[in-house]
């Protein structure tokens, strides 16, 4: 018997070389407005609320299936595989440079008026999380305990780099209303 109770090396050390390498994007993060910054938290924190055991890895596609009511994200297309085994095909995600996710839905999921209105009424439960947030920097997610490890490393990141992108734009100080009441306004761009 080993006197190491960690003769793999696994525990804090390759956690905290995640977390660092997952920091690094928000060095390089752009100023973004709030419009661009909501609707990319609002993406990220969907794709990352989905199911999955893997590690993403930046500028790489996933896909996204929906079965018995749940969310799942995985590296196989659906073109590769039976719908039976993951349920229905949503659409394409990839993870950013920046940390951030994107969703290209598919034509069928864009059609579907019960997944359209569910994902309204999460938007505005976001959007209502965020005029409650004393800033919008408050809205960024924080520890999120109840997630698993990737998802919550994840999030993490998301919220460090959309943090300095706000601090580039000089709006991370500001409720949500004040941060839209800076957008510039495009009514009269089509007179």
């Amino acid at each position: 018997m080993s006197d190491n109770p960690n003769p793999q090396g696994k525990g804090l050390r390759p956690v905290l070389a995640f977390l660092e390498e997952s920091r690094a994007p928000a060095l390089m993060a752009q100023p973004k407005q709030i419009k661009q910054i909501s609707l990319e938290l609002f993406t990220s924190l969907f794709v990352l609320e989905s199911d999955f055991k893997f590690k993403p890895v930046r500028g790489n596609s996933y896909w996204l299936y929906q079965k018995n009511g749940r969310f799942w994200l995985s590296p196989i297309r659906p073109d590769e595989w039976n719908e039976r085994v993951y349920g229905r095909y949503i659409g394409e995600c990839e993870l950013h440079e920046d940390m951030t996710w994107s969703l290209e839905m598919c034509e069928e999921a864009a059609a579907d008026e019960q997944l359209m209105a569910s994902l309204e009424q999460r938007w505005a439960s976001f959007e209502e999380a965020m005029e409650e947030s004393e800033t919008v920097e408050d809205a960024l997610p924080r520890y999120q305990g109840q997630m698993p490890f990737y998802q919550r490393a994840y999030a993490f990141a998301l919220a460090h780099s959309l943090r300095a992108s706000m601090q580039g734009s000089g709006i991370q100080a500001l409720t949500y209303h004040e941060a839209q009441a800076q957008l510039p306004d495009d009514s009269g761009a089509d007179a």
